[in-house]
């Protein structure tokens, strides 16, 4: 930019030149200026719950009687056009910035204000805009909102849908018995229902995890201001304001018990976080069985057919890969990764604040992205037109020489362990073998070995 294309704005250490276009003052321009580690902005469902909680706290301050009906409509206005047209270029500061985010609250107050005024209305970003709030408290504030927002609309809904279109093909596959495998090794007979169900219920248990979490994370420390006293802030501010947000979102906000804790700790983040990490490994074991039962054509399992999606390789023509629980398993591994990154965040406590609060802001969001695209992927890519291959099932069930289990109690373990090795050996069922190396009548043989009878467990 040519110098005619900034202005100069001042702020408690003097001038700074900004861009002319920019909504945005002088702190958000130092911090633009000084943070340049990465140029990696926070998430823009971040920047939506800070720009929440300066409605909110606008229309309870109004409430309260410490700030005027005019200044509280235009906050209120300028923040509905900024939710509605997310100008990402209005909030450049980068996540690795100062521990507390304070430039970023700062660059919200100031995109506020500078919006404000060419209303026709001139407020300070600190006086008025952060009237009765902290950077200190708003930020973490804001990481579990933001972290509520999008687990309740977009996470558990993803999860519960992936299970449920799992269940449906289950239950349209009810029937079918296939070899299981321990070890990736042949194993005793099983219903292909009774695996993806086991599938289902992991999904289930997550979504329960996430769930149980959620109660912790909707306590906000806001109204705790710089160490969690709630200096400078109106003693009822913190219930209003908690009140109000509950209202406008549909969601149970609550009080934090103690802002002391809710400044200085990142525990329950950690604890949301590890939940989503137990998710990450319940997609990944999804995604790489069906990668492993997807395997072939003809050098693999086949048990069943994904989706052909696209060309697999670059030089061999014909060739079609599980893209999807690839991208999955690699997407999953980001998420590990980024339980990591928020676990040493959370050590980043000292006294009355922890430093790591942008940081921990951007990956436990992006964690929540990439397992909700995951789950809809899997769901609307792989297991929506996934499709069984009956003679590959059957034929693996009716050459298993371990079978040969269900003749333990009859026979003893080294014998059935002969039978299953002459059966193998020879390329010959179980039932033949077994005809000649016991005493057996055939027709108790054929409900012993019968596939369906081990599938239950015997119960039948």
């Amino acid at each position: 930019m040519k110098k005619k294309d900034f202005r100069v704005e001042s702020d408690s250490m003097g001038d700074v030149l900004v861009p002319e276009d920019a909504f945005y003052g002088a702190q958000t321009q130092r911090a633009v200026d000084n943070f340049t580690i990465f140029d990696q902005p926070l998430p823009w469902t971040f920047l939506e719950a800070v720009l929440l909680i300066k409605t909110v706290a606008a229309e309870t301050n109004c409430q309260l009687g410490i700030l005027s009906e005019e200044y509280k409509n235009v906050i209120c206005e300028v923040v509905d056009e900024l939710l509605s047209s997310q100008p990402l270029q209005q909030f450049p500061v980068s996540v690795y910035q100062t521990g507390s985010g304070t430039s970023t609250n700062m660059n919200v107050n100031e995109v506020i204000a500078g919006m404000a005024l060419q209303r026709g209305v001139s407020l300070s970003p600190n006086d008025h805009v952060n009237l009765g709030q902290s950077s200190n408290d708003v930020i973490p504030a804001a990481i579990h909102i933001a972290s509520t927002l999008s687990t309740s609309r977009d996470l558990l809904p993803a999860l519960c849908s992936l299970s449920s279109s799992i269940r449906e093909f289950s239950l349209k596959n009810k029937e079918i018995i296939k070899t299981a495998r321990t070890h990736l090794m042949d194993a005793l007979p099983m219903y292909l229902h009774a695996e993806l169900e086991a599938w289902s219920i992991q999904l289930d248990e997550c979504t329960e995890r996430i769930s149980e979490a959620l109660r912790r994370i909707q306590r906000l420390p806001l109204g705790g201001t710089a160490i969690g006293s709630g200096l400078n802030c109106h003693p009822l501010f913190a219930a209003k304001a908690t009140a109000l947000l509950s209202n406008k979102t549909g969601l149970s906000f609550t009080e934090a018990p103690s802002k002391y804790k809710g400044l200085s700790s990142l525990d329950t983040v950690v604890e949301l976080s590890g939940h989503l990490k137990t998710s990450a490994v319940t997609l990944s074991k999804i995604a790489n069985d069906l990668r492993w039962m997807n395997s072939g054509p003809l050098a693999g399992l086949a048990e069943i057919q994904l989706p052909a999606l696209q060309p697999g390789s670059s030089i061999m023509p014909a060739k079609i890969n599980p893209v999807i629980p690839e991208a999955v398993c690699m997407a999953m591994a980001q998420v590990i990764g980024n339980d990591t990154t928020i676990s040493i965040a959370g050590l980043g406590g000292n006294f009355q604040l922890n430093t790591m609060l942008p940081v921990t802001a951007a990956n436990i969001l992006y964690s929540i992205d990439l397992i909700t695209g995951s789950a809809k992927a899997l769901r609307k890519k792989t297991i929506t037109g996934m499709k069984v291959n009956h003679k590959v099932f059957d034929q693996a069930l009716s050459l298993n020489p371990i079978l040969v289990t269900a003749l333990n109690p009859i026979i003893g373990y080294l014998k059935a362990a002969e039978i299953g090795k002459i059966a193998l050996r020879d390329g010959r069922t179980v039932l033949d073998v077994a005809r000649e190396q016991t005493d057996i009548p055939e027709t108790d043989l054929k409900k012993i070995l019968d596939p369906k009878k081990l599938a239950d467990g015997n119960k039948v």
